[in-house]
């Protein structure tokens, strides 16, 4: 049973719930409020652009995804927690990316998928809250329903939007989670983050497609993250020589970014790199079976590009990369796959590698 909201000290409680987020493992917590109305009509233009491609995920649930209350009904507040996920000793991203035998892989899917973790860490801050003062309407979300996580994060207090469409830390970067907990207690706001990105556009110079076409405006169409993840068919052709060996996802504009000297590491163990992902051979990937692939990437984010995609991004990469036979012999060995997605990537890419 719930406590009478005359009984429950709300700025207290707001404080312990930030004390709790940080034993269950989460770098920071702040509280937001539910109007998002200037975030909302960004999306609607980002949308009518068509800058989504093909994830029609965004437009689907309408306005549900700026406005709270619709989405979870009875929502005041929504607690955001963050959560660090580069582990100390992963192979530096540069060297891996100035490495053409090796594939590139985004730094936060050489782990273990975060969704599951996060969104328990989440259930059992509930448990905390409800121990306190009984039970609460309540609602977590992890990149698991129409939510604009960062709006919300940066009006929590937990940084602001940059220039790339990621979050950026003062004093932590960019390196890191988002989870959501909708709730109907009235909890006291945090200040949202002020800007600081200034004149700096690193982020936009620096992308391998100019996906970023304007600051704060990013076209997923273009995106390497896009590209190699949500996409289904082919990569188009102009933009595959690129990606370069990016093989799941792209963080050039988070590493370029001058805030990220403030990253902190991760404390998660489970977020530690799996056969050596931070930097393998991609012949040796090239090579995994699809029950390989399977048994390898089991709870894993790389699960969501499948198999065929996996292959599609690997043929790209191989044709990037310095003649050699092995890289040869490697497309050779798919040039008849049963995939016509694959063999499209592999022939384009054998072209780029005469015999």
């Amino acid at each position: 049973m719930r406590a009478s909201p005359a009984d429950i000290d709300y700025a207290t409680l707001a404080q312990d719930i930030k004390h709790w987020a940080r034993e269950l493992g989460f770098a920071d917590a702040g509280i937001a409020g539910v109007d998002l109305g200037e975030d909302e009509e960004h999306l609607k233009r980002w949308l009518a652009e068509g800058h989504h491609g093909e994830m029609d995920y965004m437009a689907r649930h309408g306005d549900k995804r700026s406005r709270p209350a619709e989405l979870e009904p009875g929502t005041v507040r929504v607690v955001t927690v963050r959560m660090d996920y580069i582990p100390p000793g992963t192979r530096n991203a540069w060297q891996v990316l100035e490495d053409p035998a090796a594939g590139y892989v985004a730094r936060y899917a050489l782990g273990r998928d975060y969704h599951k973790l996060m969104r328990n860490r989440l259930q059992k801050l509930a448990e905390r809250i409800q121990a306190s003062i009984g039970d609460f309407g309540y609602r977590a979300f992890v990149d698991s329903a129409p939510v604009l996580e960062k709006a919300l994060a940066r009006n929590a207090g937990l940084g602001w939007i940059g220039k790339h469409t990621v979050l950026i830390h003062r004093r932590a970067g960019s390196y890191f989670f988002l989870g959501e907990l909708y709730t109907d207690l009235p909890l006291p706001l945090d200040t949202p983050a002020s800007a600081h990105c200034g004149s700096c556009r690193r982020c936009i110079d620096i992308c391998p497609t100019q996906a970023i076409i304007a600051p704060y405006k990013l076209d997923a169409r273009r995106c390497i993250s896009y590209l190699t993840i949500e996409l289904r068919g082919s990569i188009p052709e102009e933009l595959r020589e690129p990606i370069g060996n990016r093989i799941f996802g792209c963080d050039d504009c988070q590493l370029i970014c001058p805030w990220n000297k403030f990253a902190q590491d991760a404390t998660e163990p489970d977020f530690a790199p799996r056969h050596r992902l931070d930097g393998a051979r991609l012949v040796d990937l090239f090579g995994w079976s699809e029950q390989e692939f399977l048994q390898r990437t089991e709870g894993m984010a790389i699960r969501r590009t499948g198999y065929e995609g996996w292959l599609r991004n690997i043929a790209v990469a191989l044709g990037n990369a310095p003649h050699s036979v092995d890289v040869r012999e490697a497309l050779l060995a798919r040039a008849e796959h049963p995939s016509a997605i694959v063999r499209e990537h592999v022939t384009w890419a054998l072209a780029r590698h005469p015999a």
